[in-house]
């Protein structure tokens, strides 16, 4: 027989809360967190989920109880550490300095914008501009070891011509010589 399909759990232990459900809890509890930061804590188990699949593919349900949990571990952390407030981001960080302008993020987007990198770019930029001075110099070298080859290869043939003529000939030779002996032996 067909039995009845359960009830959904609407208590503290049911698998109810999406990832962006999630992220809005973090985010009130002044500890926002990232969609993927998120999804990282469910595939670990530091809270307990769910994937479930979806028409759009698997997604994650968790429990809100666990997430109060890991909320309150978060803050116990911080507070062991020294740190009462959570680390600012990169947009309080940047605040005092006036070039640097805070660009604009809709409210329904929940990425953090990553750091500023120029420094770390113009490092970056000059070892692969290195690298490819390097390899120029090697290609170069490399060109040059072509030609000593091709030059090389040239004159062995060359050499090796006359031999191999010779022994086309000598061949040709010993066949005629033999043709002429047996009419005359015959």
């Amino acid at each position: 027989m067909d039995q009845p399909r359960p009830a959904a759990p609407t208590d503290e232990h049911g698998y109810l809360l999406s990832v962006e459900e999630a992220a809005d809890r973090y985010a009130a509890a002044g500890h926002p967190r990232t969609i993927r930061a998120i999804q990282k804590y469910c595939r670990r188990g530091d809270v307990e989920s769910q994937k479930v699949e979806t028409t759009y593919g698997e997604r994650y349900l968790i429990t809100p109880a666990s997430i109060d949990r890991h909320i309150a571990m978060i803050i116990e952390r911080a507070q062991a550490s020294g740190r009462a407030q959570p680390r600012p981001d990169d947009t309080v960080r940047g605040s005092d300095t006036p070039e640097m302008v805070a660009p604009e993020v809709p409210h329904n987007v929940r990425e953090q914008p990553r750091p500023a990198m120029s420094e770390f770019q113009d490092r970056y930029i000059e070892l692969l501009e290195k690298e490819n001075m390097f390899l120029r110099e090697q290609n170069t070298v490399l060109l040059e070891r072509v030609k000593e080859t091709n030059i090389l290869t040239g004159r062995l043939q060359e050499m090796l011509t006359p031999l191999l003529g010779a022994s086309d000939r000598t061949v040709g030779t010993n066949e005629a010589d033999h043709a002429t002996g047996a009419q005359q032996q015959g």
